[in-house]
């Protein structure tokens, strides 16, 4: 049988390529630096008008510009919108991921704050553009999960934890940079700095009973206080006649515009009402607005006010 021998230009090819391919790797396969991981597509959901009963086909950076504009105002500081973008797109893929979007639905998202997350395409301006293309693809993820990406229109100043701002306990939130100070009380307006809430008792009986299922009694300004403070300084527990309610279900039953905040200063009945002032705007937990803001405007990057209400964690970009 003749020996077919390889001739002097095809050795020389053969060698380059290994040599090549040692170093790059084969034709048509992609090598990763150290640390880095190959990037997907953007990925698009259903999302479900809830104005309309529709359900619309929508590209993910689109809907993220929806969400930003309908969560922050659009004339803040860039960065901040920025990190509003991240949070956003965050908890969009962790709702998805955790639950299936609102499977009710059969849609990933739904235009409503109470289902999902705030949405209003027609505030989209080039701010909101700018700050959803600058931080486009990237999430905040802990132990290589998403985490909830919490936030609150005013914290009072002091980051709450998610036991304390929520009530949540379905699984440990170690990257909450509870108890941070942010000074967005020197900033914010003069409602969420001191407010005054002034509740009917009946209104209070009733909400009290939707929490706890149980008559509180008599209500009156001996039987009524904070039983429990919170690491923060909140209103964790509300002891309402012979009732102790946690502070962010009564805030919820009696409504989160009525009780700006469990961040409490004072509590007490008088003339068969019960009366709250306090300080804050939301339940303070993740990253607070009014914060964000401040710190934009001070030159603090998205990544830096993210890595300011929340520990250990990483921002990582995946998709192009």
């Amino acid at each position: 049988m003749r020996k077919k021998f390889l001739g002097k230009s095809t050795l020389l090819c053969l060698c380059f390529c290994m040599a090549v391919s040692f170093l790059t790797g084969c034709a048509g396969a992609k090598k990763l630096l150290p640390g880095k991981k190959e990037l997907g597509k953007e990925p698009g959901i259903k999302l479900y008008i809830n104005e309309t009963g529709e359900t619309k086909n929508i590209m993910m950076e689109e809907y993220i510009q929806g969400v930003v504009a309908a969560e922050m105002d659009t004339k803040w500081p860039v960065n901040a919108l920025a990190a509003q973008a991240i949070l956003a797109r965050t908890f969009t893929l962790k709702q998805i991921k955790d639950k299936g979007g609102v499977p009710q639905y059969n849609a990933d998202a739904s235009t409503s704050v109470e289902e999902f997350q705030a949405y209003d395409p027609s505030k989209i301006n080039d701010n909101v553009r700018q700050a959803v293309q600058m931080t486009r693809g990237q999430v905040i993820k802990y132990n290589n999960d998403y985490i909830n990406a919490w936030f609150s229109a005013c914290d009072g100043g002091v980051e709450a934890s998610a036991a304390e701002g929520l009530s949540y306990k379905k699984e440990e939130t170690p990257y909450i940079n509870n108890g941070v100070k942010d000074g967005c009380l020197s900033i914010t307006v003069p409602e969420n700095v001191k407010w005054t809430a002034k509740f009917p008792i009946l209104t209070i009986r009733t909400a009290v009973q939707n929490v706890t299922g149980k008559d509180p009694g008599d209500i009156n300004t001996s039987n009524v206080k904070v039983a429990r403070w919170g690491p923060s300084g909140r209103a964790e527990t509300i002891k309402i006649g012979n009732q102790d309610v946690g502070g962010a279900a009564l805030r919820l039953a009696l409504g989160n515009d009525r009780m700006r905040s469990i961040f409490l200063d004072q509590i007490w009945v008088e003339g068969g009402n019960l009366f709250m002032t306090g300080k804050g705007y939301g339940h303070g937990v993740g990253m607070c607005q009014w914060g964000a803001k401040k710190m934009a405007a001070e030159g603090k990057t998205a990544e830096q006010i993210i890595n300011f209400y929340f520990k250990d964690i990483t921002i990582e970009k995946e998709w192009k």
